[in-house]
C-alpha cells in the first residue's frame, strides 16, 4: 500500500491535495472553491464532504474516527452525500456512481447542503403568499422574516390562521405592533405599494417570493433587488425571458448567477412532472392538454366584466367556463425536447381548490396502458418521489385538497385506444401542492448559492464515454471505486482500488480537469 501510495503522490500534488498514509483519510488544505479533492479510492462518496459542512442525516467528515474511513449506513444517505459532494465541489461531470447522481435533481440534493436558515419575504398576501407562509413556518430550512401586503397586523393574522380550504393554522398567529408573531417567532410586516421601499435588508430577507402578481419582469423587479433582495421567485409565470424551473422536472439548469426565476404556474407543475416521465421513457410525438381548474380570485363570484376575457367576466360560482392557458406550452421551457409538441386549454369549474389535467398524447413508441402505469409508478417512486404521484384509488378532487405533490396520476381515470394513442390524467392542489414547490425552489436556490456552483451537472457512466467531452477548467466528481479488480485473493482491497483508480485520474488530469473530487 505504501508503494502504490508512493506513486500517487505526484497525482496528488496536481491534485493540491496531500495525501494521509492512513486508510481513507485526506489533509485538505482550504481551497476558494470549497471543494474537497480526495481521489475517489479513498472510501466511500460519504468522504466527499468539505470540511465543517456536513449534511443532515450523515455525520461530517471530521467527525469520524480517526484512521477509519467514513461509511453511509444506507444507500439513500451514500446517494445524498454524492450528490452534496457534487454540489460542493461545483462539479460539472459526475463519473461513475450513476444511480447516486441521477438523485442529484432530487428533493434530498436541494435539501443535503448544511446551511443557516435561508431568510425569506413575501410580497403580496393573496392565496399563495398565504400558503407559502404557512409551509415557510413549518419548514426548519427557511425563516420567514418579513410580509409586505397592504392590510394592518390584525387582518393580516385572520388571514393567515383561517382558510376555507386549508382550515386552520397548526400553530399560534398573533399580531403584536406591527408585525406578527407566529409560532412565537416575531415577523416583521410593511406596507408599501413601491417594492423599492421594501426593508428586506434591515430584516435580513435575502430571497422575496414575489406573489402580488404585479412584478414577473427582470425590470419590474430592480426596485426589489436595490432595497436589499438577493433573488426573486416569481410565483407566476415570468413575463418575460426570466428563466423558468419546475421542481422534480429541470431544477439542475438554475445557476447561481440568475437573479429572478418562475416557479411556472400551478398548472404546468401538474403537468411536466407528467410529461417528463412519459417522455423520457416513450417519447411524445405530440399532445394536447386540458385542465379542469377550480376558479380563482380573479373571476368573479356572479356576472361582472371583462374586457379581456368576456367568458372569464361570468359568475364563477355557476358556470363551466371555457379559457385560454399557456401552461402546456410553457412545459417546453422546462422541457425543450416537447417544444411544439403541447398545446392545451381550461375549463374554470365551480370549485374553490384542486384541479386535474387531462393529457391525451400520442406516443413514439408503441406501449400499453398497464406499462405506462409502471412507468409512472417507478419514477414516482424513485427520483420524482415528492413531485410526481401515483394513485390507484377511486378519489374525488376534494381527496386531493392540501396535497404537497405537484401531479398526482391517476392510474384508473386513463383510457388508450391503440399503442401510441393515450389519455392520461394526473390532480393537483392549484393552492398548496404550488406553494410547496416554491419553498421548495428557494431552498434549492439558496442551496446552489450557498456552494457557489451550478447544479447543471452531466453525468458520465464511464471513463470511456468521456473520449469527447471537453474537461478543460471543469471541476470533475469522480467515483472510480465502484467495479474494481480483484486482487490475487479475490478480494478488493485498499491496494487494488487505488491502482484501478490512478489511470482514470491521470486520464482525467491529462484531459485538462481544474480540480478532481
Amino acid at each position: 500500500a505504501q508503494a502504490i501510495l508512493a506513486q500517487a503522490q505526484p497525482l496528488s500534488a496536481k491534485l493540491r491535495t496531500p495525501l494521509d498514509t492512513r486508510r481513507g483519510t485526506s489533509r485538505s488544505a482550504p481551497m476558494a472553491s470549497k471543494a474537497l479533492v480526495v481521489p475517489a479510492a479513498f472510501g466511500c462518496a460519504a468522504a466527499f464532504v468539505a470540511p465543517q459542512q456536513g449534511l443532515r442525516g450523515a455525520p461530517a467528515a471530521g467527525a469520524q474516527e480517526a484512521g477509519r474511513a467514513p461509511v453511509a449506513a444506507e444507500p439513500a444517505q451514500a446517494a445524498c452525500t454524492l450528490s452534496a459532494a457534487a454540489k460542493l465541489a461545483g462539479a460539472a461531470i459526475v463519473v461513475g456512481g450513476l444511480r447516486a447522481a441521477r438523485r442529484h435533481g432530487g428533493r434530498a440534493s436541494a435539501r443535503a447542503v448544511a446551511m443557516k436558515a435561508t431568510g425569506i419575504a413575501i410580497n403580496g398576501f393573496g392565496r399563495i403568499g398565504r400558503q407559502v407562509a404557512r409551509i415557510a413556518m413549518k419548514d426548519p430550512d427557511v425563516e420567514l422574516k418579513l410580509i409586505n401586503a397592504s392590510y394592518d397586523a390584525e387582518y393580516l393574522a385572520y388571514q393567515m390562521k383561517y382558510d376555507s380550504i386549508h382550515g386552520r393554522y397548526d400553530g399560534t398567529i398573533e399580531a403584536d405592533g406591527d408585525s406578527l408573531v407566529i409560532d412565537g417567532q416575531k415577523v416583521a410586516l410593511s406596507h408599501t405599494r413601491d417594492p423599492a421601499e421594501i426593508p428586506f435588508t434591515a430584516h435580513g430577507a435575502e430571497y422575496v417570493c414575489e406573489s402580488t402578481g404585479v412584478f414577473l419582469t427582470a425590470e419590474k423587479v430592480q426596485p426589489h433587488l436595490k432595497a436589499g433582495a438577493k433573488k426573486i421567485v416569481f410565483s407566476a409565470p415570468a413575463k418575460d425571458d426570466s428563466h423558468t424551473i419546475v421542481m422534480g422536472v429541470n431544477q439542475d439548469t438554475y445557476d447561481s448567477s440568475m437573479t429572478c426565476v418562475s416557479c411556472a404556474s400551478c398548472t404546468t407543475n401538474g403537468l411536466a412532472p407528467l410529461v417528463k416521465a412519459i417522455n423520457d421513457k416513450f417519447g411524445i410525438k405530440r399532445g394536447l392538454m386540458t385542465t379542469i381548474h377550480a376558479m380563482t380570485a380573479s373571476q368573479p363570484t356572479v356576472d361582472g366584466s371583462s374586457k379581456k376575457d368576456w367568458r372569464g367576466g361570468r359568475a364563477a360560482s355557476g358556470n363551466i367556463i371555457p379559457s385560454s392557458t399557456g401552461a402546456a406550452k410553457a412545459v417546453a421551457k422546462v422541457i425543450p425536447d416537447v417544444k411544439g409538441k403541447l398545446t392545451g386549454m381550461a375549463f374554470r369549474v365551480p370549485t374553490i381548490d384542486v384541479s386535474v389535467v387531462d393529457l391525451t398524447c400520442e406516443l413514439d413508441t408503441p406501449t400499453s396502458y398497464e406499462e405506462i402505469c409502471a412507468e409512472v409508478k417507478r419514477r414516482a417512486e424513485g427520483d420524482m418521489k415528492g413531485f410526481l404521484g401515483y394513485c390507484d384509488e377511486d378519489l374525488v378532487s376534494t381527496d386531493f385538497e392540501t396535497c404537497t405533490i405537484s401531479s398526482t396520476f391517476d392510474s384508473k381515470a386513463g383510457i388508450m385506444i391503440d399503442p401510441t394513442f393515450v389519455k392520461l390524467v394526473a390532480w393537483y392542489d392549484n393552492e398548496w401542492g404550488y406553494s410547496c414547490r416554491v419553498v421548495d425552489l428557494i431552498k434549492h436556490m439558496a442551496s446552489v448559492d450557498e456552494s457557489g456552483t451550478s447544479t447543471k451537472t452531466e453525468v458520465k457512466k464511464s471513463v470511456e464515454d468521456l473520449s469527447d467531452a471537453d474537461l478543460k477548467g471543469k471541476t470533475v466528481l469522480i467515483r472510480c471505486d465502484l467495479n474494481v479488480p480483484l486482487n490475487a485473493d479475490l478480494a478488493i482491497t485498499d491496494e487494488t482500488r487505488i491502482t484501478a483508480s490512478i489511470p482514470t485520474i491521470e486520464y482525467l488530469c491529462k484531459k485538462g480537469a481544474k480540480v478532481l473530487a
